[in-house]
């Protein structure tokens, strides 16, 4: 797996570089900040990128911006986006820029080198991977429209699809069939009102629908 990061914290971004490559990944580029990333990508793109959400000089949503940027002239770019805080807009504003594997993971899960990894991987193949604090933060203050006429089961899975599960894979962590949760999902998609299409869309349209709310 080839990985471009941007990290402004050169000690952070070191520590990427070498966890990374002990895993077996290839680290194309380490820059420090939007510039270099964006200009990086012109000499080949990575699998996934890594970003920071506050970079030089602003240290406010560069690294979205910058995110963004990438998506825009490279469509479909796998993005994980680190934060030391779950910052709900920035993770909303991802989610809608629509195709490719989107990731938002806080930076105390670096601390863990192999979920990081996994993480990595499943958004450098076109899913998901929310961070589970994050989603428990987000989903603890969802009480608004729709998202209130969800059950608490159903609550719990839609918190296991941001963290980008298949339905095998919540059906496992729930202890439940597979066929049980993909009535779940049935239901959610139904109370949220979301159109039928694309099944991967609509699953990012359900989390995009409570982060909004929260």
């Amino acid at each position: 797996m080839r990985v471009s990061i941007c990290e402004d914290h050169a000690l952070l971004r070191e520590g990427l570089v070498r966890l990374l490559e002990a895993h077996e990944c290839e680290v194309l580029s380490a820059s420090e900040d939007a510039a270099g990333f964006l200009a990086s990508l012109e000499q080949g793109l990575p699998d996934v990128c890594v970003l920071d959400v506050r970079l030089p000089p602003g240290f406010s949503d560069e690294g979205v911006r910058a995110a963004l940027e990438a998506r825009k002239r490279h469509p479909g770019l796998p993005i994980v986006i680190l934060s030391q805080y779950v910052e709900r807009q920035f993770a909303s504003e991802l989610l809608r820029d629509g195709e490719g594997g989107l990731g938002y993971l806080l930076k105390d899960r670096v601390a863990d080198p192999r979920e990081f990894v996994a993480a990595l991987r499943r958004v450098a193949a076109g899913g998901m991977a929310l961070d589970p604090e994050a989603v428990s933060q987000l989903l603890g203050g969802s009480e608004q429209g729709r998202l209130a006429e969800l059950s608490p089961r159903e609550r719990e899975v839609l918190a296991l699809m941001a963290e980008g599960r298949s339905n095998s894979g919540i059906a496992g962590r729930l202890v439940i069939s597979d066929r049980a949760v993909e009535k779940h999902v049935s239901n959610i998609f139904w109370k949220l009102d979301l159109p039928a299409t694309r099944e991967d869309h609509r699953r990012v349209l359900a989390v995009l629908a409570w982060t909004e709310a929260a």
